[in-house]
């Protein structure tokens, strides 16, 4: 997966999580056409892997990613921009969990890499940064669509059309991140680790239904309608030997205690 001596996707395997860096330090991980293509790579690579359960994305300190690489993205006609999208959008259609561990400045496509992710942790360095008006450049990738999605019409309106930025308290206040780590990048893996690891323990068939499902039943406006989508899959999962296993582990020590 290699492009240089520093600019790689570096994937490594924690257990049953897939760690996916973004490590071109010397370009403050700015994602180059063969970069996204790895990344796209790396992801599809996680999803055959039936030992993986759930996808963390980071880069190397001290940026998270600093975006598309400028030379690519001034010379990009439309298959050229599908090119650059190719790494977070592969992160956006993860069928695992995803978390994004954001330790360092996240810029116009690195904020596209962040908001791709389902659960974003920051350090206490992060920066969400959108910049494509600075640049003079329409926001791409679904950038307005993910955007408003996370944080809401005003501010996510502020961001991109006033170039308004979030270090890493007032994304925690707006809700772009889950939480701060407030610690060093190997404490912000740690933390991203720690969430990861219900996923990690539950069947991971039942882990890729269920992010499905919640796929599924987010743009749905009426209760019943998501009932009816849990069901067939609420079903398979109490008739699978796994749930048998587990329901009488819990009876059994339910017992024990009385």
């Amino acid at each position: 997966m290699m492009v240089g001596m520093t600019e790689r996707i570096l994937a490594e395997r924690t257990g049953k999580v897939a760690v996916l860096t973004v490590d071109a330090p010397e370009r403050r991980n700015s994602l180059t056409l063969a970069l996204s293509a790895q990344l796209a790579e790396a992801v599809a690579d996680a999803e055959r892997d039936t030992g993986v359960h759930a996808v963390i994305v980071t880069g190397t300190p001290p940026a998270f990613c600093a975006g598309a690489d400028l030379t690519a993205l001034g010379e990009a006609t439309e298959d050229g921009l599908r090119a650059v999208y190719a790494g977070f959008l592969a992160v956006a259609r993860c069928t695992l969990p995803t978390i994004a561990a954001v330790g360092g400045a996240a810029v116009g496509a690195g904020l596209n890499l962040a908001l791709a992710a389902d659960v974003r942790l920051a350090g206490p360095r992060a920066k969400f940064i959108p910049r494509f008006l600075e640049l003079g450049v329409h926001p791409g990738g679904g950038m307005t669509w993910m955007l408003q999605r996370a944080i809401g019409v005003q501010r996510a309106r502020a961001m991109a059309l006033f170039g308004q930025s979030l270090d890493a308290p007032e994304a925690e206040r707006a809700g772009l991140t889950m939480r701060t780590v407030d610690g060093t990048h190997e404490e912000l893996l740690a933390a991203a680790l720690e969430l990861a690891a219900p996923a990690t323990e539950a069947p991971r068939d039942l882990v890729l239904a269920t992010k499905r499902s919640m796929r599924l039943t987010l743009p749905l406006t009426d209760h019943a309608d998501a009932v009816d989508t849990e069901l067939e899959p609420q079903l398979e999962s109490l008739a699978s030997p796994e749930f048998g296993r587990r329901l009488s582990a819990m009876l059994a020590a339910i017992s024990s205690r009385k």
